[in-house]
């Protein structure tokens, strides 16, 4: 009996150790909580301006027609140099072969939004005192497929609170072709340019 119990308490002496030696189990990670999907502002902006492409034209270099162009525009100062990049980039490879003095000859700003003025870029454009100008407008907001849905585009695009800072330069090659250059920007830096050249 003596015998058999020492065998035993020797047995169970062992299991002891060997527990007390063996690892401690890693501790199970805690499951991450669920990521939101909610659209982010940047995604509601790429919405709305996925719209305006759908009428004006996605970015291009065609010297011709319409297109929409962003960028981030790090101060007002920066917006008519940002937007006449952009214009030299639409213009494409007959910028340089015809000289930049070509293309930046007839360039003039003929609209400026005031400061604390209703936002209304139709409205706004329509009423812009230029003869010229005036042309290159009705081709904007009229002459164009769709040109409701158009407008509205242009609306959500510029009428945002955000859009603070809005301009509009006449261009062209100061012989054939003319037209137009729609710049705003949003007071968190995001520029939002529409080009119009036509012959």
């Amino acid at each position: 009996m003596i015998k058999t119990a020492l065998t035993i308490a020797f047995s169970l002496q062992a299991l002891l150790l060997a527990a007390c030696a063996a690892p401690a189990a890693e501790p199970v990670a805690a499951e991450p909580p669920p990521t939101s999907i909610a659209p982010t502002g940047g995604e509601e902006k790429a919405a709305y301006l996925a719209e305006l492409e759908s009428y004006y034209g996605a970015p291009s270099q065609a010297g011709f027609g319409s297109a929409v162009f962003t960028q981030q525009v790090a101060s007002a100062d920066a917006l008519e140099e940002a937007a006449q990049a952009q214009y030299q980039t639409f213009v494409g490879d007959k910028w340089e072969e015809r000289g930049p003095q070509t293309w930046l000859g007839p360039w003039k700003e003929v609209y400026r939004r005031a400061e604390e003025s209703e936002h209304d870029i139709v409205a706004e454009l329509r009423a812009i005192d230029d003869f010229e100008a005036q042309m290159q407008v009705a081709m904007i907001l009229d002459n164009i497929d769709n040109a409701e849905q158009a407008r509205q585009a242009l609306a959500v695009a510029y009428d945002d609170p955000a859009m603070n800072d809005v301009r509009a330069y006449m261009l062209g090659d100061g012989d054939a072709r003319s037209g137009l250059r729609l710049a705003g920007r949003h007071v968190d830096g995001q520029g939002v340019f529409l080009v119009f050249l036509r012959d």
